[in-house]
């Protein structure tokens, strides 16, 4: 979708902002040679401004946590990029053929089986190694209606360690990096992938039968995945085929894993993931100030990916109309180095920064001193000195001196009594 300022002839108030497909009957010919592909859009200097500003506290405040910046290329082998990832991610790759060595290439959708690359070939560290990464991602598809097939994606992981502290540390870094964003009223969805996987453990099931179990949980079809457990009568034990039926309706509050411990007592690997939420939301409430924990036992999303905890994090921003909104995704997978030889244990979570800052309300213009144009070495000499103090200072291009721009010019550099100085500009009334 792409706005243009609507024209005379279209009928529509002149001015009014319109968003266009390439198959909207609004969309003039002249638009041709400008015109975006659907679901892709430039970045106009307030929002990039609000974009770079949210790239750099997130970037920050994973450097305060030890976090070190890694920057893999957009453009990578497909057979790297897809590693451990699922078929999902094969579908939002975009491909095509290298003209030099005619291997099939793919532009990256996701960042983190580059940063396993690299943790396994590259660093090759024993010990823990914590990354970060902010760049774009390319999808064939938009996540959602009206969302971006260009994304611009934070991420911070963590390798090394298979203990609860990482995966911890991963939401505590997340949650911090929204609330300093301005993001209130935060909440965080917990699942474990194992849960399932320990109910489905020892039977016969084709891979095709699997994801249809996999997505009426993630859907929470009752009806549909009635009819999959009668199918495996033969295959899979009665108390595992209950216990997923039973899954559906397993999401809420801290109550739930006192009801599927009840109902998994029996089943050790199950039991064993309930502990580990019930630790994390413990701790993520005690170290995260005021967050609103919930589970989902039955939220499969990425179930071909994560191996472990997996989390999303909402909240609200001031105009997200009260809705709230997924901001982050998480979690543990430590399968996604495998096929680079260095099965390590990894935990972590991504954003876009896009979709963040569509929810929190514009930045005020950014203060600026308006400055002359002029060659006189006294005016450039001042205005050199405020810009190395951290001052925005706008020089008035001859016949341009009304002209409004991204700044809110309130102060001038004016010579009095032949020295240039600062001074304050009246408001202008509104």
């Amino acid at each position: 979708m792409h706005p243009v300022t609507a024209r005379p002839k279209t009928g529509l108030k002149p001015g009014k902002i319109l968003f266009l497909t390439a198959h909207d009957k609004y969309m003039p010919a002249w638009s041709s040679s400008w015109q975006l592909p659907d679901q892709i859009a430039d970045v106009l200097p307030s929002e990039a401004r609000h974009i770079e500003e949210l790239r750099r506290l997130f970037l920050d405040t994973a450097r305060s946590y030890g976090y070190e910046l890694v920057m893999p290329p957009l453009l990578e082998h497909l057979e790297s990029l897809l590693t451990g990832t699922g078929e999902a991610l094969d579908l939002q790759t975009f491909k095509l053929v290298d003209q030099l060595s005619g291997r099939t290439l793919g532009l990256r959708a996701d960042t983190t089986p580059q940063v396993a690359r690299i943790d396994a070939h590259l660093l090759n560290r024993q010990g823990v190694a914590r990354l970060c990464y902010c760049g774009p991602v390319l999808h064939t598809r938009a996540d959602r209606p009206h969302a971006t097939r260009e994304p611009l994606q934070f991420g911070a992981e963590i390798y090394g360690h298979a203990g609860l502290e990482a995966d911890l540390e991963a939401q505590l870094l997340a949650l911090e990096g929204l609330s300093t964003a301005g993001v209130t009223q935060l909440s965080v969805d917990m699942a474990d992938v194992r849960i399932v996987s320990s109910l489905l453990a020892g039977a016969r099931i084709s891979p095709s039968m699997l994801a249809r179990i996999h997505a009426a949980l993630a859907a929470k079809d009752a009806s549909e995945l009635a009819s999959l457990m009668a199918s495996l009568n033969g295959e899979l034990p009665s108390a595992a085929r209950q216990g997923l039926l039973m899954l559906l309706q397993m999401y809420g509050d801290d109550k739930v894993l006192a009801e599927a411990e009840k109902a998994f007592k029996a089943v050790p690997e199950a039991l064993r993931a309930l502990q580990n939420l019930k630790w994390l939301a413990t701790h993520v409430q005690a170290l995260a100030g005021p967050v609103r924990i919930a589970f989902d036992l039955a939220d499969l999303r990425g179930y071909a990916y994560y191996s472990g905890t997996r989390f999303a994090i909402y909240g609200h921003g001031q105009r997200d109309g009260g809705q709230g909104a997924e901001l982050v995704r998480g979690g543990r997978y430590d399968e996604v180095g495998a096929v680079f030889g260095r099965n390590r244990p990894a935990a972590g979570f991504s954003l876009d920064l896009k979709e963040l800052v569509s929810v929190l309300l514009p930045k005020p213009l950014r203060p600026a001193i308006r400055a002359p144009w002029g060659e006189d070495a006294g005016l450039r000499a001042a205005i050199a000195k405020l810009r190395a103090g951290g001052d925005t200072v706008a020089c008035v291009l001859p016949g341009h001196e009304h002209e409004v721009d991204e700044f809110d010019c309130d102060r001038e550099l004016v010579s009095l009594a032949g020295q240039w100085q600062v001074r304050q500009l009246a408001k202008t009334p509104a």
